[in-house]
């Protein structure tokens, strides 16, 4: 049974679009503009240290090298691209003490590449990722 309270009353159910058009545009807008940047790509250019304490290498250190053409050396040999997880995880599956991973990049490298071993990184079980960079001349913090 239903029942009406009068013409005169009634509550209006209809949905009000015009804000919702207005941020869709707004939204438009705003991304015409900012994925032809995107699309352009990422330029990093790495820091160069300063006023670092100088350490030399240990000999169970793991080093990722990655040269100008993309090849991986680990522990300054060649490896495979197909092989270099394999053998990462390889190393860190029974290394209790860190799980540190050293990445030595040359600098006109491709951000992408480096993207891409950090990723191989962190998959093969890297808990701490560095990164080893040349040092600017200058005074020494802590060195001998």
């Amino acid at each position: 049974m239903a029942t009406s309270t009068g013409s005169g009353g009634s509550v209006n159910a209809n949905i009000n679009v015009t804000p919702m058009i207005d941020v869709m545009l707004v939204l438009l807008i705003i991304f015409m503009i900012i994925t032809p940047l995107v699309a352009a790509g990422f330029q990093a250019t790495l820091p160069i240290a300063q006023n670092t304490i100088e350490s030399k290498e240990e000999d169970d250190e793991i080093i990722l090298g990655i040269d100008v053409q993309g090849n991986f050396f680990l522990d300054g040999l060649p490896v495979p691209k197909d092989q270099i997880e394999n053998q990462l995880k390889a190393l860190y599956v029974d290394r209790e003490k860190d799980k540190i991973l050293y990445f030595k990049a040359h600098q006109a490298l491709k951000y992408a590449k480096i993207q891409e071993a950090v990723e191989i990184g962190r998959r093969s079980g890297a808990r701490v990722l560095v990164a080893i960079m040349d040092r600017k001349p200058g005074p020494i913090i802590g060195g001998e």
